[in-house]
């Protein structure tokens, strides 16, 4: 039976999950209330699947996803939210979530998207934009005309590949967020893009920064 993990910092909605899930047949094995309970959860009953809300006190849910890699790395998370836009999207997959769902989604839509992570599928689901990064092929003419990053916006890029925040890149590089800022600024006019997003793909394309194994 597959075993599920909540983690969420509302109750009403883990109990609507538990229902559900327990419904189509599934092993509700715990509940947590934000990113540190789902990780010492997740550490110590090892469920299939993690169902991670993003926006939750004391730990975010990308920052739990990415550090359940190390903490339980059998168990796949799918990424639980009211935000559906592209950016998200892409730095849960850079975090290293299985699926990106968000809340209203039909019941028959979580149970699927539960039932796809545990078999190893990606899972993107419905009215949530996306670009999916990790096919980006890079051809090999425009490698050649990368155009030239400082190191440190190579670094920052890849921390934010990686799924920091630009609030977590300054912290961790001890600079100002407004540091962070104007070395983003100078990338988009380098790479000619108008986001964080296109920032990435673009620095993939180019080999610039890799995404997380």
């Amino acid at each position: 039976m597959t075993r599920v993990l909540l983690v969420d910092d509302h109750r009403l909605v883990r109990e609507g999950l538990r229902r559900t899930l327990e419904d189509a047949g599934y092993e509700v094995v715990g509940e947590g209330r934000d990113g540190v309970e789902g990780l010492e959860l997740a550490e110590k009953l090892r469920p299939h699947v993690v169902l991670m809300d993003v926006s939750m006190p004391v730990l975010d849910g990308l920052t739990a996803t990415r550090r359940l890699r190390s903490r339980a790395p059998d168990s796949r998370v799918v990424i639980l939210t009211m935000h559906a836009d592209a950016e998200l999207v892409e730095r849960a997959k850079a975090a290293g979530a299985a699926g990106y769902l968000i809340k209203d989604a039909s019941s028959d839509e979580v149970v699927d998207a539960v039932r796809r992570a545990a078999i190893g599928q990606q899972i993107v689901g419905t009215g949530v934009a996306h670009a999916p990064v990790a096919e980006v092929d890079v051809p090999a003419e425009r490698v050649d005309d990368a155009p030239e990053l400082t190191p440190r916006e190579v670094q920052i890029l890849q921390m934010l590949a990686d799924g920091c925040s630009p609030y977590e890149v300054a912290e961790r590089l001890v600079i100002s967020p407004k540091t962070v800022r104007n070395h983003l600024t100078k990338v988009y006019d380098k790479l000619a893009v108008n986001s964080r997003s296109q920032a990435i793909v673009e620095a993939l394309r180019y080999g610039m920064i890799d995404l997380p194994a």
